[in-house]
């Protein structure tokens, strides 16, 4: 099947869904609340790697929507992203970064997102004026980099990715771009069933240093379709590096979070950073691990890994920047570190804090 086929047939309604899972009648009032602003896709594939008849699957509930995502705690942006914005769809956080959010739709739309006032909704904060977006960037040479994102990044046409990848590797002071994209994880034939995707990948990595990020949260996640999408573009000359989320029910447990890693190095996809779920609203009180629980999973995990596995790190991408979460001191204090800041000042700066066993994140 192609690409664009699955995409035609994902389960994005409550009748769809009433396929796979029976709800009662308050449930499916409930759900249909939750999709009005937080809506589903999952495309064929996808569906096939999850197990219905276990309602604690992780694969599950990366996918379908549950009813503790009607939890109102949290919040909708919690890394500031509103504040960092300089040109519609365009956000300049760090000095030598900027992010582009290149569409508002993915292939699936992943319940623990942290875009969901964004993802599957109306468009008006997307860059759909790439010459304003070029203007911002050529103003500031101290840009070194674009992480280009979205929603998915490869949910745009070929034309639109050739279009900005075109802009982008003609401005001389961006050294690399970066594509954010879960389709090698939830749909991708997206790569390997279209050659012209490719070839424009191909070309572009002429001009400019590309790297794909994606995002495996699941060891059940890198089936032999994810290794051939993965392998497709490293053959393009195109590191594939992954971040994932530490995310309860779904690999906070040292064994299965190893797996994952193992498995990311084994077809190529580096391990990049593991984030702290972030308090998003609909999210929170649902996939979040306290910091110090989740400090022993990582560790535990990385005491299976070789060198290349152990080399991500744990991070929360909180308003003030990216914080390493060094570990627990004997004190039970915990000690961070800001690998990025939006103060530059911070850069760098190590620091403790007393931490709640049950705290999760920085207010």
């Amino acid at each position: 099947m192609s690409w664009r086929n699955e995409m035609r047939e994902c389960v994005r309604t409550l009748e769809d869904l009433q396929t796979y899972i029976t709800f009662d009648e308050g449930e499916q009032e409930k759900i249909a609340e939750i999709l009005d602003h937080a809506p589903m896709a999952v495309p064929p594939y996808y569906l096939s790697l999850i197990d219905f008849d276990d309602p604690d699957d992780p694969i599950r509930k990366l996918a379908i929507p549950s009813l503790r995502e009607a939890d109102p705690s949290g919040s909708l942006d919690t890394s500031g992203e509103a504040d960092n914005t300089v040109v519609v769809g365009l956000q300049h956080k760090y000095r030598e970064t900027a992010m582009m959010l290149s569409t508002n739709e993915c292939a699936m739309y992943c319940r623990h997102c942290f875009r969901k006032r964004l993802v599957g909704l109306p468009d008006e904060g997307i860059a759909h004026d790439l010459d304003a977006v070029r203007s911002y960037l050529m103003d500031h040479p101290e840009i070194t980099n674009v992480l280009v994102s979205g929603g998915d990044a490869l949910l745009n046409s070929n034309a639109r990715i050739e279009a900005i990848l075109s802009m982008l590797t003609d401005i001389p002071h961006l050294d690399f771009i970066r594509i954010a994209t879960r389709v090698p994880v939830t749909l991708p034939s997206r790569i390997t069933t279209d050659d012209d995707l490719l070839g424009i990948l191909a070309r572009y990595r002429e001009k400019k240093q590309l790297f794909m990020v994606t995002q495996f949260d699941h060891p059940r996640e890198i089936t032999s379709e994810a290794a051939a999408a993965v392998r497709a573009v490293l053959d393009r000359g195109i590191p594939v590096r992954n971040q994932t989320v530490l995310l309860r029910g779904i690999n906070d447990d040292p064994a299965v979070l190893g797996s994952l890693l193992q498995k990311l190095t084994s077809i190529g996809a580096e391990p990049y950073y593991v984030f702290q779920c972030r308090p998003v609203t609909g999210v929170k009180s649902q996939f979040q691990v306290p910091l110090k629980e989740g400090c022993r999973i990582i560790e535990g995990a990385k005491a299976i890994q070789n060198g290349i596995g152990k080399s991500f790190r744990y991070c929360m991408s909180h308003v003030t920047g990216k914080i390493e979460i060094l570990g627990e001191l004997s004190d039970g204090s915990m000690a961070f570190k800001y690998h990025e800041a939006k103060d530059r000042e911070n850069l760098g700066r190590v620091f403790t804090r007393e931490v709640a066993d049950d705290q999760a994140w920085f207010e």
